[in-house]
């Protein structure tokens, strides 16, 4: 890490890694001022400290599910994945089946797979190391390693929030565990809060285009629309359906009227056929 090492362009090779985002070309994908080191360290520290605060939550929701305070802390230290912890005590505190609670937990971590696929190509990683980061491999890290312009700033952006979150998810997750009672209603900590502020926070920067904030803005509407009147959890995965709607929608846009075979089409082909003649 010592080096500075830009990511290489795409050459259109399977398995190349692009020095920008995904998307058509332009003056942003093309190339990307570096980053300072002390501006990608003081991002993923701000991730990793607002994140791992929700450790607290989890500590005091498992206690109060009935897990002993060592069946809390080894969730953290072995899962750590948060969606996943609190989807298997919330289900082990509604009565469900441990297995069938595990079962659901597991299901929803297995989106960390399909990070460590890309992420693996941006780290590059060596090999003794890869299945110790591949521990790390969570949702928050993915959001400040994937912007990062160079491999270096990757990888410190990797290093730095999946460290400070790892020792302060698990930390706060033995206090919370510990001083449940004290700490009482988590609800009034606005604790579980703090994830998702910190999602809109890495988000809201990446909505460059008028399509992706269209899309945002519907997703919002769907989203609160449907949440009164179908199970949680439903209208979050309806809302991905603003993406095609937008598509779709600009897609006519910029097709116009005159493509297709209305009557402008008509009148165009009478007026050549007109000239030929």
């Amino acid at each position: 890490m010592a080096e500075q090492t830009a990511l290489p362009e795409s050459t259109g090779s399977p398995g190349a890694i692009t020095a920008g985002p995904s998307g058509p070309p332009g003056p942003a994908s093309e190339a990307r001022p570096d980053k300072p080191d002390a501006a990608v360290v003081r991002d993923a520290l701000g991730v990793g400290i607002a994140v791992g605060l929700s450790g607290f939550a989890f500590g005091v929701t498992s206690a109060g599910s009935g897990l002993s305070l060592l069946q809390t802390c080894v969730l953290s230290l072995l899962v750590f994945t948060g969606a996943s912890q609190f989807a298997l005590v919330g289900a082990l505190a509604a009565g469900g089946n441990p297995y069938t609670a595990a079962a659901g937990a597991f299901f929803l971590g297995v989106r960390n797979a399909f990070y460590g696929l890309r992420l693996s190509q941006l780290l590059a990683l060596p090999r003794a190391v890869r299945p110790f980061a591949a521990h790390w491999v969570i949702d928050e890290t993915t959001a400040v390693t994937l912007p990062q312009p160079t491999r270096r700033a990757a990888r410190i952006g990797f290093t730095v929030t999946g460290l400070t979150l790892y020792v302060l998810w698990n930390l706060t997750t033995l206090v919370g565990a510990l001083g449940a009672e004290a700490l009482g209603d988590t609800d009034a900590w606005g604790l579980d809060a703090a994830s998702p502020a910190v999602f809109l926070a890495l988000l809201a920067p990446m909505l460059t285009s008028t399509t992706e904030r269209v899309t945002a803005g519907l997703a919002v509407v769907l989203a609160l629309t449907l949440l009164p009147v179908l199970p949680a959890g439903v209208p979050v995965l309806l809302s991905a359906l603003a993406a095609p709607v937008v598509l779709f929608l600009m897609g006519r846009t910029k097709k116009g009227p005159g493509d297709g075979n209305g009557s402008n089409g008509t009148v165009t082909r009478r007026k050549k056929g007109e000239r030929d003649s």
